[in-house]
């Protein structure tokens, strides 16, 4: 039976699975399900559902917990579990902090406060004097490179808390520094400054009582936010008059959520007491800037407790993969090492005061570990990032985190956004439905001449405006016959309801329109109060949150309903005959994640008409308007063309029903607990029953070779997931216009699930799906990960392509920790916006897009690239050669140590075991730097394919995730060829030159050091003619040290008894003898390669010939 195939999938890491769940704590509730559904087996069919044939053995969980935790389970991994809870409740100990609590706020008197807030300074700043100085003694490189930055976060941040900034006080103004604000203070703002502390607005210089700030900085939006002061203290005469007053401010406790706030303002000396409500119109946060007018606000959050540094992440360090491979082996060499030591003084006897020479032998083979290891990656690591910001082929390139561009090259996950990342975030109205009629680009002409015929007879615009009505006359302020126009008989014109649509679409929104005026000095003045008479067309800019409401305002202005000022309390549009139509705002209800909808309540100013409007997603709007038989099937129709879909709808409402409305809405806003929900009731109750008027489609473009990019990384094997906020339909089309789906894929849409039951019935039929991409809904993500968490993983991350639809910035976030759990591949986020953050700092490598939507996800990624097909080489080209350049140098690095070691281990076996050391002071540090540094090095400029085949042969980066570059098996050929070459330079100094034993030193370290400068010549793939130069130049500059440190060599004195010129080394004997020695240690190896290359050449050796 198809049904009742098993959801038991093959776990590739069930040990590292089970261990996970051993020891996580479930984050989910399960008190919404049945008893019977948390014993639901997980191979269950759906005849077993229904009939609750349930085996709780069968669980993998239930087999994870019933496993006895004896001995067996302490070993495995029972003792990470116990000393990771203890270390837990240590740090939980450490760390414990003050907890945050609502507050009250006397403004102007911060001695009135009764708890002690913190100062306001801001500290970036990674370490203290105890936590930096033990790491720079073990990493000189690391920590002048972590040093360097840390003075410079230092400076940003002491050139921060110095800002001056006007404080008011009773004696007037006085200058403080932004690092000595405290709550209660009131600070005066100017235009183009930093907002220094979470403020209340109470004050402004704009006649409006409202200002505009800059958030891009906060939330990664470039558009302005309009802001408003507080009523009460806008209204006083003077600005001093702040002190003869006695209020204050409520402010609900520090949070994360930077949209959204409750507070109360209160004034006490007035009779009666004035309430004001507080929301998030009326506060400045921090770190925003001030784009119009002078603002005062009273402090209510200071230093660590505003919203900015409440939502930045402490900074973190990402060790690549290749790091951590590095390390493990470095780890096997120390314990190499160890056992070399215990063999010598076993070999020994154990005789003597055998417990120092231990510690002798291990000073001795202290170069198995490669110290020099870090110092070489850090700066191949900055090589890499200096090559990938001079590619001229991707301009614009930033590498803000130098120490994992490894990562780049070992990708099998990208999780990418859509909106500005795929696409332009660039938005263009495309349609217009009305139900009967659809309107596209083609026929917008026959709009704009509707538009023009409405409003060239001078009663026209009462008559539309009234919805048909006809009842009420241009004075008339009150209405009456207004609820029954809600549901009209009599069938519309098409030009009515055309009028009727674009007026909704003009009228309901936030956008504002602004006058720049040039003035003489260059700078720019907000003329938006003062241009009554100057309505412009080429001096409008508007703004707005949403570059989706900016692009609807601006399509009513081509069809002739111009917006052309607004301010608090009213908007107003102008006709195509010039004529000025004024609005005024009785109130707005702005967008929001949970709502989908936004909508404002405007009275008609020639009429007095009362109307309600409401655009939103098709799914909020759908049960709140009249019954219609279009609607959905026109939302799918639309969305699978690609465009962004809003319903628009309104409602008629009299004075009564108004004035009802608004009373129960402001004592709902003065509510101090559960005010969110007491306003969302009010408003719902007049979300009943509004007239559908139109559906718009909004288009935003594909970027510039969006489609190629994604089939070049769909063929280097990297799965591709596309995290969106948008609707199902739009995302599932722009899957398949840029080609994220290949045609020859399915889709199998995910269906929405609100329960463990239903879930289990959707995976089933995932189950038996082969090959083809998801698409699945955020509400329905949720509720699979509750209950089939690790399931639901496995079968997502066989599919070659997942798009993730309505989801929150948390749940990407999440997203990303679940790759990194179940699977050890390496994941990479890409973004634009700053609701991307989150995810591009949950993955292993991070990538930020500058585009429309601000800079906060391009500062805070690991990369910034100005356009998403940028990507391609990044990975490709920069990503390969990075990976295989540090693991070549990597390994070289550590064979360089391993072969002196060995030589060191044969000279003191031959010696009776005694623990002398072979190579004395210069010769040591010489070695590892002026003699072999530079060809070394010079590894980090090879390549094994040209740029341009590695982006033509996109299957190469297949072999790089599987990290055959560096693993045990490599580290073991070159821990061989070591002690081979070892060996043979040691005992060949030994045999050849038995008579001349004095110069032993002389002899093997020569050989020693041209095997190394000939080892490198063999690893090179490609030559530069900067690894020529490095060959040569540590040729010459050893042969030149013979002549200056010849005390070293045992030439120039006496030693075993007999005394030594310079002439030694010129003679042919000394000159042949360490030429069959070197010849003999790498001959065999060049022979192997040779043959290799031969027999069995590697993918890329294929392409080169």
């Amino acid at each position: 039976m198809a049904d009742s195939i098993p959801l038991n999938t093959v776990r590739k890491n069930s040990k590292k699975i089970a261990h996970y769940n051993a020891a996580r704590c479930y984050r989910y509730s399960l008190e919404d399900e049945p008893t019977n559904l948390d014993e639901m087996p997980l191979m269950m069919s759906e005849e077993g559902f229904e009939n609750d044939e349930s085996d709780y053995h069968t669980l993998p969980r239930a087999r994870v917990n019933q496993r006895r935790r004896g001995l067996c389970w302490f070993l495995i991994g029972g003792w990470k579990i116990l000393c990771g809870s203890c270390c837990d409740c240590l740090t939980r100990t450490c760390r414990r902090r003050k907890e945050l609590k609502a507050r009250t706020v006397w403004l102007g008197h911060p001695e009135k406060c009764e708890e002690k807030y913190p100062n306001n300074g801001f500290k970036n700043q990674k370490y203290n004097f105890f936590t930096f100085v033990p790491g720079g003694f073990v990493l000189a490189v690391t920590m002048v490179r972590e040093a360097v930055d840390e003075v410079r976060r230092y400076q940003r941040d002491k050139e921060m808390n110095s800002q001056l900034y006007s404080k008011l006080t009773v004696r007037g103004k006085v200058q403080v520094t932004s690092s000595d604000i405290q709550v209660g203070d009131l600070i005066i703002v100017e235009k183009n400054q930093r907002i220094p502390a979470d403020m209340i607005f109470l004050r402004t210089s704009e006649k409006a009582g409202s200002c505009f700030i800059r958030t891009d900085q906060l939330d990664g939006e470039t558009d302005w936010k309009l802001k408003v002061a507080v009523v009460c203290t806008q209204r006083l005469p003077a600005l001093g008059d702040l002190f003869s007053i006695n209020a204050y401010v409520y402010a609900q406790k520090p949070q994360l959520d930077i949209h959204s706030f409750e507070g109360n303002f209160t004034r006490e000396d007035s009779d009666p007491q004035i309430h004001e409500s507080l929301n998030i119109e009326n506060t400045l946060w921090a770190s925003t800037v001030v784009a119009s007018g002078t603002v005062i606000g009273v402090v209510i959050y200071t230093g660590k407790e505003t919203r900015s540094v409440l939502n930045t992440s402490s900074p973190k360090n990402k060790v690549g993969l290749l790091d951590l491979e590095l390390n493990r082996l470095t780890k096997a060499l120390f314990l190499a090492q160890v056992v070399l030591a215990v063999v010598m003084v076993a070999l020994q006897g154990f005789v003597g005061p055998w417990f120092r020479n231990l510690f002798r032998f291990i000073v001795l083979f202290s170069y198995i570990i490669p110290i020099s290891l870090r110092v070489n990656l850090d700066m191949g690591k900055s090589a890499y990032g200096w090559m990938i910001m001079k590619d001229e082929n991707i301009p614009g390139t930033v590498v803000r985190t130098s120490t994992i561009p490894e990562e780049l090259g070992r990708l099998v996950y990208l999780l990418t956004d859509k909106t500005g990342t795929l696409t332009q975030n660039e938005m263009i109205f495309k349609r217009l439905h009305l139900g009967t009629v659809s309107y596209g680009t083609d026929t917008m002409d026959e709009i704009q001449s509707h538009i023009l015929q409405s409003y060239a007879q001078p009663s026209s615009q009462t008559q539309h405006s009234n919805s048909g009505t006809g009842s009420a006359l241009p004075g008339k302020p009150k209405p009456t016959t207004a609820p029954k126009a809600a549901a009209p008989k009599v069938r519309k014109s098409v030009s009515s309801r055309i009028h009727e649509a674009v007026k909704a679409i003009a009228l309901c929104h936030n956008v504002t329109p602004v006058y720049e005026s040039r003035g003489v000095n260059g700078e720019t003045e907000s003329a938006a109060a003062e241009a009554d008479q100057d309505f412009s067309d080429d001096n409008r800019t508007y703004q707005a949150s949403s570059p989706d409401e900016v692009a609807l305002v601006q399509w009513t202005e081509s069809v002739g309903l111009t917006l052309v000022n607004r301010d608090l309390t009213s908007l107003q549009l102008k006709t195509p005959a010039g004529q000025i139509l004024t609005y005024y705002i009785l109130q707005i209800f702005p967008f929001t994640s949970e709502s989908k909808r936004m909508g404002i309540i405007i009275r008609e100013e020639t009429s007095g008409e009362i109307t309600f409007y409401m655009k939103g997603a098709d799914v909020a709007m759908a049960s709140i308007v009249q019954y219609n038989d279009w609607l959905e099937e026109e939302c799918g129709n639309m969305a699978r063309e690609g465009l962004r879909t809003l319903v628009v709808a309104k409602k008629s409402l009299s004075e009564e029903q108004y004035t009802d409305f608004e009373n129960r809405y402001n004592q709902a806003k003065l509510s101090i607990h559960d005010r969110a929900m007491k306003v969302s009731a009010v408003v719902e109750s007049l979300e009943r029953e509004l007239e559908l008027l139109c559906l718009t489609g909004v288009e935003d473009q594909l970027q510039a070779d969006v489609r190629p990019t994604l089939e070049l990384l769909r063929n280097a094997g990297i799965k591709i997931w596309m995290l969106t906020g948008d609707k199902l339909e739009t995302a599932t089309c722009i899957a398949k216009s840029s080609h994220l789906v290949s045609r020859s894929q399915d889709i199998h849409v995910f269906r929405p699930v609100s329960n463990r039951g239903e879930a289990h019935l959707e995976l089933n039929a995932f189950r038996r799906k082969h090959d083809c991409a998801l698409v699945i809904s955020g509400d329905s993500l949720e509720v699979c990960l509750r209950y089939y968490e690790h399931e639901f993983v496995e079968l997502a991350c066989q599919c070659p392509a997942v798009v993730c639809c309505r989801c929150s910035p948390t749940q990407k976030a999440q997203i990303v920790h679940l790759l990194k759990q179940h699977t050890d591949n390496r994941t990479c986020a890409i973004g634009d916006g700053g609701n991307d953050v989150s995810m591009i700092q949950a993955a292993d490598c991070g990538i930020g897009i500058e585009g429309k939507e601000g800079k906060q996800a391009s500062l805070a990624a690991d990369f910034s690239i100005t356009q998403f097909k940028h990507i391609g080489r990044l990975l490709m080209v920069h990503g390969r050669n990075s990976y295989k350049r540090s693991a070549a140098l990597g390994q070289f690095v550590m064979h360089r140590g391993m072969i002196i070691s060995t030589m060191q281990a044969v000279f003191s076996s031959i010696f009776y075991f005694a623990s002398v050391p072979l190579y004395q002071g210069f010769l040591m540090v010489g070695y590892s730097t002026i003699y072999t540094m530079f060809p070394v090095f010079s590894l980090v400029l090879d390549q094994d394919v040209k740029p341009e085949m590695a982006l033509l042969y996109p299957e190469l980066y297949k072999d790089l995730t599987k990290g055959r570059s560096l693993s045990f098996k490599t580290f073991l050929i070159w821990v061989l060829i070591s002690i081979y070459q070892g060996g043979i330079l040691m005992y060949g100094a030994l045999l050849l030159f038995e008579s001349e034993f004095v110069h032993v030193v002389a002899i093997s370290f020569t050989a020693l050091i041209l095997t190394e400068l000939l080892m490198v010549a063999l690893n090179i793939r490609t030559w530069h003619w900067l690894m020529v130069l490095a060959e040569f130049l540590s040729l010459g500059c050893y042969v030149a040290s013979l002549a200056f440190l010849n005390e070293y060599f045992g030439i120039g004195r006496v030693s075993f008894g007999a005394f030594l010129d310079l002439a030694f080394i010129t003679t042919p004997a000394f000159l042949w003898k360490v030429t069959a020695m070197t010849v003999i240690s790498c001959l065999p190896l060049y022979i192997i390669k040779y043959l290799k290359r031969k027999f069995s050449p590697p993918s890329y050796s294929k392409l080169s010939s």
